[in-house]
């Protein structure tokens, strides 16, 4: 025979639990994660600046880099193929957004690829190119950080055509997401025709 368990508030339906917070919760944490980022594109900056690899590990971080590129931006592409796809109506909010969701991870992992592998392909720092590359990136990843509160922000209007300031919201991530993509991808092209 079981002896017959007191009911706690673990054990209870319906009793709320803590959740730990997460990183789009809040713009504190935004901030933090903004803050963290800043110093990993500072210190890959540096490092790249400081560390010379041989021709081989050049090579390697070069396929690298380009295997990220397709990870990441395609990601990007398909998660923005998705937001139109809802703009004409051919599919849901929800839908649209946990796509986009989902694509958080191969978006995350190709921006960290690339950054990584960059700091082995000599960046060259007197050229204004580069540094505006550099600096796309920065954006680019920051941007990153907000997108994903606005996902959670416009999960909570799924049900519900979201207003004017969570359109324009997204139409502004997008617009800079894709210009920093375009451009950091332009200018890595140039770079390699010099």
């Amino acid at each position: 025979m079981v002896p017959h368990l007191r009911p706690t508030s673990a054990t209870t339906p319906g009793a709320r639990h803590a959740r730990p917070m997460g990183l789009y919760d809040s713009w504190w944490t935004i901030t933090g994660a903004a803050l963290a980022i800043c110093a990993i594109w500072g210190a890959s900056v540096w490092i790249s600046l400081h560390l010379q690899a041989d021709a081989a590990l050049h090579t390697a971080a070069l396929f690298v880099h380009l295997a990220c590129l397709v990870l990441g931006f395609g990601a990007v592409l398909v998660a923005d193929y998705y937001g139109l796809l809802w703009i004409t109506g051919r599919c849901s909010l929800r839908d649209a957004l946990g796509s986009a969701s989902r694509l958080h991870l191969p978006i995350w992992a190709g921006l960290a690829g690339l950054m990584a592998s960059g700091t082995l392909l000599h960046p060259d720092p007197s050229s204004t190119l580069t540094c505006v590359k550099l600096a796309l990136v920065l954006l680019l990843s920051l941007n990153g950080l907000q997108a994903g509160l606005l996902n959670q922000r416009m999960a909570r209007h799924a049900g519900a055509a979201p207003g004017p300031r969570l359109l324009a919201w997204g139409g502004a991530t997008a617009l800079v997401s894709q210009v920093c993509w375009w451009g950091a991808v332009i200018i890595g092209f140039l770079n390699t025709q010099s």
